[in-house]
């Protein structure tokens, strides 16, 4: 079986669009927890072009009120700010993520061997009881890739699987991704490491990848989740998706 956390960025980044308190971030997360989602994901970003740093505390109060069992993961660059925002809120996982804050989304994985010294000491600053550390993963990082990976600290990768994601009209790309995919997993899985997956991941595309690639603890699905919502409601999304992963 593998969990489903649903990322809120696009509820957040829909609330946005005018100075209201709607769509509300924390509205949604009781939507699909109480559907049956595992957890819920944010990645707050410096400039606030959607989750802001006030929805980050409002969701871990609820959480903490009304669904202890469910869990927080907080993605973001490690920077000063992010390490004050996780030592305030405390989540039960920290994804940690290359980006530039410009960027528009994640859209790489981390260079673990060029990086290694510097994430290792990240990881060593965030590990606390009862919290699992990610780090965003390429795709094709493979043996070495999550050696290297697994040297830093960190309980998981999460597999990037936006090529994958990109390949929705080229079937023959689809399933050579699937296949780099499914051996970067497995390498990840002999190293002892936990596996995530995220990005682009949808109702369409979500069966093959859950039937290619093996050993998947959890994927956090915030954009094509959030697109099916708007036919199907969050709540009977989030129920799709469940049937998908195995649950």
């Amino acid at each position: 079986m593998t969990h489903l956390s649903v990322n809120l960025n696009a509820v957040a980044q829909l609330r946005n669009r005018r100075n209201l308190p709607w769509p509300s971030v924390v509205g949604i997360a009781r939507v699909v927890l109480d559907a049956g989602a595992s957890g819920v994901t944010v990645h707050p970003r410096p400039d606030e072009r959607h989750i802001r740093r006030t929805d980050v505390f409002d969701l871990a109060e609820m959480l903490a009120a009304e669904y202890p069992a469910a869990e927080f993961n907080i993605e973001g660059y490690p920077s000063e700010d992010f390490f004050e925002l996780i030592d305030q809120v405390k989540p039960q996982q920290v994804t940690l993520v290359p980006d530039d804050p410009a960027q528009a989304t994640s859209d790489h994985g981390w260079d673990f061997r060029g990086k290694g010294n510097f994430l290792t000491s990240v990881v060593q600053r965030l590990k606390a009881p009862n919290r699992r550390i990610s780090l965003f993963c390429d795709p094709d990082a493979g043996v070495e890739g999550v050696a290297a990976a697994k040297a830093t600290g960190a309980d998981r990768v999460e597999l990037y699987t936006g090529p994958y994601g990109g390949c929705y009209d080229d079937p023959g790309r689809a399933v050579r991704e699937l296949a780099t995919l499914a051996h970067t997993a497995q390498a990840a899985h002999a190293a002892g490491l936990g596996v995530n997956a995220g990005h682009d991941l949808t109702l369409a595309n979500l069966p093959a990848f859950h039937s290619a690639v093996p050993y998947v603890d959890e994927a956090s699905i915030g954009h094509g989740i959030t697109a099916d919502a708007l036919l199907l409601g969050f709540a009977e999304a989030v129920r799709q998706y469940l049937i998908v992963l195995g649950n």
